[in-house]
């Protein structure tokens, strides 16, 4: 069957191939973990049951998880082991399930969903780069509880450069609509964990100030800054980022950051700032310590 899972649509036949996005036909999974480094109400004190996924269908030149989202790093799982792995996660006491990069396996994932309902009592959480068909997020209604996506770009040009998608916006955009009428108000419990919603995260890149407040101005308008919360991401580290891009090869500067978190504040976002001290490669999980997968 050709895959038209992303919206690259490669139309590979993953029983035969790899797609773009570095997938075949059998589910990876490059880590298992409870992550204790996700958004606060995510990560909670227990921390979020994380399945990290081999393959994306982006490919930033400056990924964190490039081992796993280029490299193929993983172990090929059945369905019948995801849906195990999602309620071995439930028993250790973690605060959801977290679906790290879940695109290319999203149809196996909803049958691995459906075989642990009625079983599986704790939110799930779509963990995505944004890059995401309409069409396929509404099929994740009824099984998606949280969505926490990126909206990385609003220029074609920073988004075909370093992520070689440039309808990234176009695309991504009327994701995160869909993505908030399925969940169009953030509920928390007693402890402050999130139980349904969408937050939108954004990275802010070094050089490209303008483009992150473009962003803010933009997910303002589709969502509204009452019905998401935002988390503003300063971890951006230059020894991910491979290929000759000068730009990239410094941390984000203090004034740029700040400048993007009090456009933030001025149009009202409500959410999470990372601190600066988050821009390190001690905070990327070992993907070659897969952990009882």
């Amino acid at each position: 069957m050709k895959c038209t899972l992303c919206p690259r649509r490669c139309g590979i036949d993953r029983s035969e191939g790899i797609g773009y996005c570095s997938s075949g036909d059998k589910i990876k999974v490059a880590k298992v973990m409870a992550h204790h480094w996700e958004e606060p109400p995510i990560s909670g004190t227990k921390g979020s049951g994380a399945i990290f996924f081999s393959g994306c269908p982006l490919k930033c030149v400056y990924c964190q998880n490039h081992d796993i989202s280029h490299g193929g790093v993983g172990k090929e799982i059945s369905v019948s082991r995801l849906g195990e792995i999602f309620l071995e996660l439930q028993s250790r006491g973690v605060h959801n399930i977290n679906l790290v990069s879940p695109t290319q396996y999203a149809d196996k994932i909803r049958d691995a969903l459906d075989m642990v309902r009625g079983k599986l009592t704790i939110p799930v959480v779509y963990n995505t780069g944004g890059y995401e068909l309409p069409e396929e997020i509404e099929k994740m209604a009824g099984y998606v509880d949280v969505y926490l996506t990126d909206m990385k770009y609003f220029s074609p040009e920073l988004s075909e450069k370093y992520s070689r998608a440039k309808d990234y916006y176009e695309v991504a955009s009327r994701s995160l609509r869909s993505m908030v009428s399925q969940q169009p108000k953030c509920e928390f419990d007693e402890d402050g964990i999130i139980k349904k919603g969408v937050i939108v995260r954004h990275l802010v890149l070094p050089s490209h100030r303008k483009d992150s407040i473009n962003i803010l101005d933009r997910v303002a308008e589709i969502c509204g800054v009452d019905n998401v919360k935002l988390s503003l991401m300063s971890q951006y580290t230059p020894e991910f980022c491979k290929g000759e891009y000068p730009e990239l090869k410094r941390r984000v500067t203090t004034f740029e950051y700040n400048s993007v978190v009090e456009h933030a504040m001025k149009l009202g976002f409500d959410g999470y700032i990372q601190e600066r001290s988050s821009a390190s490669s001690v905070y990327t999980p070992d993907f070659k310590k897969g952990e009882n997968i």
